[in-house]
């Protein structure tokens, strides 16, 4: 009989294949749920149904897949019931008490998320263990109050924002140090009083408002297990105190059309009460495009900075900073891009007649967003070289504007090198049809840049090499999918590794060259240049998306450190992007792109701190929320950094009405006084 009743609350096999379904629910639950809806009677017919099949091997199997579709659609409504319940505690917890629960969080994750909380450690199988820094038995003497079980492991995925003390430690990605994360729950958590289970629910009221520490949703947080047992656990878990720390100035990026296409000011008015707003909370500065596309529009060497005049001005009198990036490149086609600024108009004429002056992929489609590192030294610009042009347009600029540098209202000048402003090849348009997370295309397939890559495959002394690669896939292709780029494939071949050294060396060779003739014209001038955080397919071996943008950067080759060491030589800060993402958002919403974010931005700083050189950076996507704010300090300012390095200023990705709104400006407000070390009341 016992050994039957083990059988009657057991799960059978197909509720084993709704778990793998996401229609699993806890065990005995189900026999539970029965008595309800049918009656034990249900439960009776269950058991002499499965007492009858135990004496015939094959008919209790047949008994096992023959589940009635009414018990089924039973089971279904309870899992929904069940999931609507979680959908709320979640909800109220993030809402009400800041939990940092992920979207797709169950109550596994709750569980996990209290248990940290507590002062716990949490393994990813849901091991469940006291940190060596909590003491085994609370004050009273009596046993640590133990979780309510469940059917499945604990916390199998850990929470946004919450780490496991005591898991992981040290990680290393390329030989880069990543400090290890310490518990941000205080040592003395676990000898906190804790307070009955009715002060706990009440609290203590002023004017019959719930206040400070007592209350369920801001101080303790409880769990109702059965038989009126009360479960209660050590308070929220504390983000990291800011105060006391670097001061890092923090900018606004103006929008994209500010200044319209006949360079006026659009919205005089509206910028002014916008930038006062932005003051009043101590922003630093703002940073503004100056669109060669609208400076030189018409004709060569015939600048119009008349726009730029007037928001120089508004900006003098706020007394805020500039920040100018001298963009040389289309707006328009890429995320983020509400306005369409092409290149100048002669510019286009010059590449109607010869388009070899803009990128080409294989395909032969060519790409105007920006011209070609081909043509760097060839006169093909009405009698100058790209750099020369570029360098034309920074001396006037500097000309114009003298005043502001001489009063240090222009604190800095990022140079564009490329699409977006980004040191990178124009590897993945979305003009071309590429969408994320493919790994993009190989752009050199114009006359100039296959002449070079033709002529150092002949010193090289394999004139066959004069190619590209031939199995590298689409724009939208995956790394397995092609035979370059997938585990052993050929780019770590002979062939491989000479064609991404010539290609990498190029586009450094680039940013050598505009940085040679920037110096002269912004001579006493912090100079700064913008690398994009390509972070998908990061943990593959090839890094396939990274290697179409020219950072030959595989898993067994740090890429970026050549980049670090020729803006070294240039004495140029190195702006980098995507510090406001989390690896595990990535996984969740993107799980095939084996994106690595947080991985990424580590080498990459890592790689320009030990060159020398500063680090500034800014978001790649819109952020407003105190999770993406909260992943920004820890980037800009390191715990226990041994050097005490940290980012030099950070620029927020982007004015705009929803900034202004008031839960986000708020939220805003106090990320601005985080960055400049300041203390914040609502830790």
């Amino acid at each position: 009989m016992s050994r039957e009743m083990e059988r009657l609350v057991g799960t059978s096999e197909e509720e084993e294949e709704e778990e793998e379904m996401g229609v699993k629910e806890e065990e005995g639950d189900d026999d539970e749920g029965v008595a309800m809806d049918g009656g034990g009677e249900d439960v009776m017919n269950r058991y002499h149904q499965r007492s009858e099949s135990d004496q015939n091997p094959q008919e209790q199997q047949i008994g096992r897949r023959a589940r009635p579709k009414e018990e089924k659609e039973r089971t279904k409504l309870r899992e929904r019931h069940r999931r609507a319940i979680t959908a709320r505690i979640l909800s109220g917890l993030r809402r009400h008490g800041n939990y940092n629960l992920r979207v797709r969080a169950d109550i596994n994750d709750v569980i996990g998320a209290l248990a940290r909380e507590a002062g716990w450690v949490v393994l990813p199988d849901g091991t469940t263990f006291p940190s060596s820094r909590q003491t085994g038995r609370p004050p009273g003497g009596s046993p640590s109050p133990m979780l309510p079980s469940t059917s499945s492991p604990v916390a199998t995925l850990p929470l946004k924002g919450i780490s496991s003390p005591g898991v992981g430690g040290t990680c290393r990605m390329k030989g880069v140090y990543v400090p290890p994360t310490p518990s941000p729950v205080s040592h003395d958590a676990s000898s906190r009083p804790r307070a009955s289970a009715s002060a706990a629910l009440m609290g203590d009221r002023e004017g019959g408002v719930i206040t400070g520490d007592d209350s369920p949703l801001i101080g303790n947080c409880m769990d109702v297990v059965t038989d009126n047992q009360v479960i209660e656990t050590a308070p929220r878990m504390q983000e990291r105190d800011f105060a006391g720390t670097p001061y890092v100035p923090v900018y606004v990026m103006l929008p994209l059309g500010v200044i319209n296409m006949k360079c006026e000011l659009v919205d005089p008015d509206g910028l002014m009460k916008q930038l006062r707003m932005l003051k009043s909370i101590n922003v630093d500065g703002v940073m503004v495009d100056c669109w060669w596309g609208i400076v030189e529009a018409h004709a060569p060497q015939e600048y119009n900075w008349n726009g730029y005049k007037q928001l120089f001005q508004i900006v003098r009198e706020l007394k805020l900073k500039l920040q100018v990036v001298m963009s040389f490149h289309e707006c328009g086609g890429n995320v983020g891009d509400d306005v369409c600024i092409p290149l100048p108009h002669w510019i286009a004429e010059i590449g109607r007649s010869n388009p070899d002056i803009f990128f080409t992929d294989k395909e032969g489609r060519r790409n105007p967003e920006c011209l070609t590192w081909g043509i760097d030294k060839e006169r093909v610009l009405r009698g100058r070289t790209a750099v020369e042009v570029y360098f034309d347009y920074m001396r006037s600029f500097r000309v114009e504007f003298n005043d502001f540098f001489e009063d240090g209202i222009i604190s800095e000048i990022e140079v564009g090198l490329g699409p977006c402003g980004e040191l990178r090849y124009p590897s993945y348009p979305v003009k071309h049809g590429w969408r994320y997370p493919g790994i993009g295309e190989f752009q050199c397939y114009d006359h100039f840049l296959f002449k070079s890559l033709r002529k150092a495959a002949e010193v090289r002394g394999h004139s066959f090499w004069a190619r590209g690669p031939e199995n590298a896939g689409s724009y939208n292709s995956q790394p397995h999918e092609t035979g370059f780029f997938c585990d052993g494939g050929d780019y770590d071949s002979y062939y491989g590794r000479f064609f991404l050294g010539w290609y990498s060396q190029s586009l450094v060779d680039h940013a050598d060259r505009v940085f040679s003739l920037a110096k002269i014209a912004f001579e006493g001038t912090c100079l700064a240049a913008k690398v994009s955080g390509i972070h998908w397919w990061y943990k593959t071996a090839s890094h396939a998306a990274e290697l179409t943008a020219g950072f030959y950067n595989p898993c067994n080759r740090d890429g970026y450190a050549s980049i670090a060491a020729i803006l070294k030589k240039h004495s140029v800060a190195l702006n980098f992007t995507c510090v406001e993402l989390r690896t595990l958002d990535q996984h969740e919403d993107f799980p095939e792109a084996l994106a690595d974010p947080e991985g990424l931005v580590w080498q990459v700083l890592n790689a320009a701190w030990d060159a020398g050189i500063s680090v500034a950076s800014e978001n790649a996507l819109t952020c407003h929320d105190r999770n993406g704010y909260n992943k920004i300090l820890e980037n800009a300012k390191p715990m226990n950094d041994p050097d005490g390095r940290h980012l030099s200023a950070f620029t927020y990705l982007r004015l705009s009405p929803e900034l202004m709104e008031t839960m986000n400006f708020l939220e805003f407000q106090r990320f601005v006084k985080q960055m400049h070390g300041e203390a914040v009341l609502d830790l």
